[in-house]
């Protein structure tokens, strides 16, 4: 009778492995768009220094709230099962521009001890895109300038040959600060500021390690086209690469200038619906019905599961499982699994086994989806 119940099983568990497809089939099967990631909002941010941190509570204490939190290093996010990340950046042609920033002087005007250096190494002083949230005020990033960071990620997938591709968010910091408000007044992104920012990424990862539009456009007339028709890349093409994405909408027409629907580009761009440059979409305050509809469509689409500290203070898990139900592929968030929030109930977010991606709920083979992915 044992060895009937042995036999039994046996047979059971050859049958589960012959009846779900091998991670080689999987992907075959499955496009980049037909997957589910977890993403890290703001993944440079080192948080504000403490003594800072002593005066942004007495003025504005409101406003601090939405800063009060901070992530590991880039490389230990990724080692985590982190597959997006997010770079906010400042451009800065002339170098300096960003070196001395508000922060030690406030610090030092209310009598309080120096803050540990942001910047011993003097990197600020030196042409390139740097990488920080609010200059003058939130300033320190866990990686400098943005060549650093993307060397970082490099290095990390370069030790994992065969990861998940990583999707890298790409923030333009620009604008004038409000009236009288003292801080530095960045540099406007330009065509040519633009053609600078790709020709970092291009000078810290080559071709055959990423994913651009033209990759994705292949025959089609414009990247719309190709995205409604299915032409998102396999993922077994896919692994081992990164793929840039833009969150300004309101500069995409100045990236998009001499270059039609992308082509050349790196980047891909937050467009509208529809429009030529049309594969990636931000819809981080949902709603929910519209982000499905979207990915059915085709559209590689971000979102956020938590916003300025507030679900992590108390918990609330609604708009995270709302997310994720969503099928939108990237999921943003300020905790990730290995940085879960430091209030009662520790809020987190992570995927089902804590695996860094797994086959789309909404739009993968309805043979694959939900399940993980390595």
């Amino acid at each position: 009778m044992v060895s009937r119940k042995v036999a039994v099983l046996a047979f059971t568990l050859s049958f589960a492995a012959w009846a779900l497809p091998s991670p080689a089939q999987s992907d075959s099967q499955l496009h980049i768009n037909q997957i589910q990631v977890i993403g890290s909002h703001n993944s440079y941010h080192a948080g504000i220094a403490p003594n800072e941190m002593k005066i942004w509570l007495a003025k504005n204490p409101d406003a601090f709230k939405g800063l009060d939190y901070q992530h590991q290093p880039l490389t230990q996010q990724l080692d985590s099962g982190v597959r997006q990340i997010e770079l906010d950046i400042y451009a800065d042609s002339q170098g300096g521009k960003y070196a001395h920033p508000n922060g030690p002087h406030m610090v030092e005007a209310a009598g309080l001890p120096p803050d540990p250096p942001f910047d011993p190494d003097h990197v600020m002083d030196k042409p390139g895109f740097k990488v920080m949230h609010m200059q003058d005020i939130d300033y320190r990033s866990n990686c400098e300038p943005f060549t650093a960071c993307l060397k970082e990620v490099r290095q990390w997938s370069h030790a994992h040959p065969r990861h998940i591709p990583v999707f890298i968010l790409v923030e333009t910091k620009e604008g004038k600060p409000r009236p009288g408000v003292q801080m530095t007044v960045p540099e406007p992104f330009t065509e040519s500021t633009f053609d600078a920012l790709d020709a970092e990424i291009r000078s810290v990862f080559p071709a055959s390690e990423l994913i651009t539009p033209d990759d994705v456009r292949g025959h089609y007339e414009t990247l719309n086209q190709a995205v409604l028709a299915g032409n998102w890349p396999a993922l077994a093409h896919a692994r081992g690469k990164v793929i840039f994405l833009m969150d300004q909408r309101p500069v995409g027409p100045i990236y998009l200038t001499g270059h039609p629907s992308l082509r050349g580009r790196v980047l891909f761009t937050n467009a509208e619906p529809g429009e030529p440059d049309a594969a990636f979409i931000e819809r981080n305050d949902g709603p929910a019905a519209d982000i499905t509809a979207l990915v059915k469509k085709g559209y590689l689409i971000r979102t956020r599961t938590d916003a300025d500290t507030k679900e992590a203070r108390t918990n609330d898990t609604a708009r995270r499982d709302q997310m994720f139900a969503t099928g939108a592929q990237i999921l943003s968030t300020d905790y990730p699994v290995n940085e879960p929030a430091r209030w009662p109930g520790n809020f987190v977010v992570t995927l089902p086994g804590k695996v860094a991606a797994r086959a789309n709920p909404v739009n993968a083979p309805a043979a694959l989806e939900g399940k993980p992915l390595r």
